[in-house]
């Protein structure tokens, strides 16, 4: 079934949950509708899919969700024996990318055929912990795993290189910008750091000030790149031209997870303290809130389309999208 929103009123039906309108102008032109996906399955991350479904990455079951967001159809495609999948991001293939802890690989599934190919990591990095991934502007799919590795999958040969990351434990979110740069957080090693796409060494950026926890990274459209700081409850900029940070609070925080940019450049961030959403607008530097209206959504990471953003909550089975 497809949710309802009806206005300052909160509605339950067939288990999928409507948020109230928010009080002010901004918010009130916004819409929250919530998706509950199979039980048990904690989404870790979610990402719009190019024919308009809706992946997400079912850690805890060791598969692929897919949601149909038209009529609320939820369907799972499983990665193998092991299986804990992590970040899940669509292709330029159109295609499903996972990265996968369990099963220490990089995932593609087929959105057509459900076909799951492995693209291993090298023997001498068993253990990775792979957490996100990013396309770069070639086509060439980099992963961050947080026992301190980074690297790449070329989809084309099949080819995956590993690195060491320079400060040991850590990469966690990672983007590419406009022009191709493509960037990492690390959040143990409280740094973000630039990769070289060709030599593939690491220069480390530190943040403004030390033990924010870099967690996730994103970049606008400008090339400037947001990054949610897990440990001060801070988004943090930081404009690699100019070589300067800038840092805003979030209300009330003191733990920030997940940083996504829409293509307006609006910068979305979940609040982990307060159980939240929260839009920024860096042109009048001011938050809007999306409260759930369900306590420990846990949402972890967050991915758009134009006019939707949407974000997993691991902590109740759910999907969330805000539409405006």
């Amino acid at each position: 079934m497809v949710p309802v929103v009806v206005a300052a009123i909160a509605i339950i039906a067939l288990g999928v949950h409507a948020a109230p309108a928010a009080p002010n102008a901004t918010r009130a032109a916004a819409q929250v509708d919530y998706y509950d996906v199979t039980r048990g399955a904690h989404p870790h991350d979610v990402a719009p899919a190019p024919d308009g479904n809706v992946w997400y990455t079912a850690q805890a079951q060791g598969a692929l969700g897919i949601l149909d967001p038209r009529t609320g159809r939820v369907t799972q495609v499983p990665l193998g024996p092991d299986a804990a999948p992590h970040g899940v991001i669509a292709g330029p293939d159109r295609a499903a990318w996972i990265t996968d802890g369990g099963l220490n690989a990089i995932a593609r599934v087929d959105p057509a055929t459900r076909a799951v190919k492995l693209f291993p990591l090298p023997k001498d990095f068993p253990d990775a912990n792979l957490n996100t991934a990013t396309f770069d502007r070639k086509g060439i799919l980099w992963f961050t795993g947080q026992n301190g590795v980074y690297g790449r999958v070329d989809p084309a040969t099949g080819k995956v290189q590993a690195w060491r990351a320079p400060k040991g434990v850590g990469p966690y979110g990672i983007t590419t910008t406009p022009n191709g740069e493509v960037w990492y957080a690390s959040l143990a090693g409280d740094h973000i750091a630039r990769i070289d796409t060709v030599s593939g060494d690491a220069l480390m950026i530190q943040p403004p000030k030390a033990g924010v926890g870099p967690r996730r990274i994103w970049s606008d459209s400008k090339g400037l790149l947001w990054v949610s700081f897990w440990n001060s409850g801070e988004v943090g900029r930081y404009d690699p031209l100019n070589k300067s940070w800038k840092v805003w609070h979030l209300p009330n925080s003191s733990n920030a997870y997940a940083v996504f940019v829409d293509d307006r450049d609006k910068v979305w961030l979940s609040d982990w303290t307060n159980n939240t959403i929260v839009r920024f607008d860096p042109v009048t530097e001011t938050f809007d809130s999306f409260p759930s209206n369900r306590r420990r959504a846990d949402v972890r990471q967050m991915l758009g389309r134009p006019g939707e953003m949407w974000a997993a909550e691991s902590g109740t089975d759910r999907l969330a999208v805000v539409r405006d």
